[in-house]
C-alpha cells in the first residue's frame, strides 16, 4: 500500500474511463478544486447513501468552487446503471485495476467480520487548482461524510 497522502503532496495524475463512455483526467480540472472520493462498490447501501449525499450537495459544493469525482473499482457499465438509477450528475470513474486507488493510498488491508482482505478504503482527497492535496481523509463513514467534509471545507449550507 502506498503511503497516505497529506496536504501539500502533489496529487497523483490519473485518466480513467467514466460512466458516460468517455475519459476523465485530473488535469481536466487544472485551476479548479476537486473532491476525489473513493468508494468500494456502486449500488450498495453505504455507497449509494454517500453518492446521493454528494448529489444532493453538489450545487453548494460547486458554488464554493469544488468539482466532484467518484472513483470505484466497478466496471463502466455498472457505473452507468448506478448513475442513471440514482440521478448522479457528477462523473463516476472506473478504476478496475485499482491503480489510481493504490496511488492515492485508498487501496489496502481491510477487516470485516473477522476476515482480512485487500480492498478499497473509503477515502476522500481534495485537490486544489494547482494539483496539490488540500485535504486527505481515509476510512471515512458513508453516512454523514459529506456534511463533515462541508464543515472541514467551511462551506455553508
Amino acid at each position: 500500500m502506498t503511503e497516505r497522502l497529506v496536504p501539500g503532496d502533489t496529487a497523483p495524475a490519473f485518466s480513467l474511463p467514466n460512466a458516460d463512455g468517455g475519459t476523465t483526467a485530473l488535469q481536466d480540472f487544472t485551476g479548479q478544486n476537486v473532491v476525489v472520493y473513493f468508494y468500494p462498490a456502486a449500488a450498495t447501501p453505504g455507497c449509494t447513501k454517500e453518492a446521493c449525499d454528494f448529489r444532493d450537495n453538489l450545487a453548494s459544493l460547486k458554488s464554493a468552487g469544488y468539482q466532484v469525482l467518484g472513483i470505484s473499482p466497478d466496471p463502466v457499465a455498472k457505473l452507468a446503471k448506478f448513475a442513471a438509477k440514482e440521478e448522479l450528475t457528477f462523473p463516476l470513474l472506473s478504476d478496475e485495476d485499482h491503480a489510481v486507488a493504490d496511488a492515492y493510498a485508498a487501496w489496502g488491508e481491510k477487516k470485516n467480520y473477522g476476515n482480512t482482505y485487500q480492498g478499497l478504503i473509503r477515502s476522500t482527497i481534495v485537490v486544489d487548482g494547482g494539483g496539490k492535496v488540500a485535504l486527505a481523509q481515509y476510512n471515512v463513514r458513508a453516512t454523514g461524510h459529506v456534511a463533515k467534509l462541508r464543515r472541514d471545507l467551511k462551506i455553508d449550507a
